[in-house]
């Protein structure tokens, strides 16, 4: 299964990813970093920049009301992820990674450079902790769609 799956769009976390685990399917999810949202280098004036032939500039999470409650995610999220010594864009992967049931995710970029922002998000691991902060975060501001908490992966 590939379904789109980041902090903002959660949703394929409490159906398609849970029925794909439970029948034993792999799970590659695709925009982590919502195209560009959780990249660390979105603000409400680079949005307002964005040209008018831009698919995001019709997209309703970059639009009000929607964007305020995304940008303050990345800004909390932003805070957290310098505590835990990694960049958002690799938190924002690393969460996808978390999610029980997900094999793996692509990540895109346009540049070479982009790269470096998010390539050692396989490398971060987010504890019970971290996760649970993660959870309060997307709840107190109100961001995306879907579930806030992840659930616990089985154990077999």
């Amino acid at each position: 299964m590939q379904p789109p799956l980041s902090l903002i769009d959660r949703r394929a976390a409490a159906d398609v990813i849970p029925w794909a685990e439970e029948h034993g399917t792999g799970v590659i999810v695709y925009s982590p970093m919502h195209s560009g949202l959780l990249s660390g280098r979105f603000s409400r004036e680079r949005v307002e920049q964005l040209d008018e032939t831009d698919h995001r500039k019709k997209r309703p999470e970059f639009n009000e009301s929607e964007l305020s409650n995304n940008l303050a995610l990345a800004e909390r999220l932003t805070q957290l992820a310098e505590r835990l010594g990694c960049t958002l864009a690799e938190l924002a992967v690393a969460w996808t990674l978390a999610v029980p049931g997900v094999t793996g995710a692509i990540v895109g970029a346009r540049r070479p450079d982009q790269i470096d922002g998010w390539i050692g998000a396989g490398d971060v691991r987010l504890d019970d902790e971290a996760l649970e902060e993660i959870a309060s975060i997307v709840q107190d501001t109100g961001a995306g769609d879907g579930p806030a908490a992840l659930p616990r992966r089985r154990l077999a």
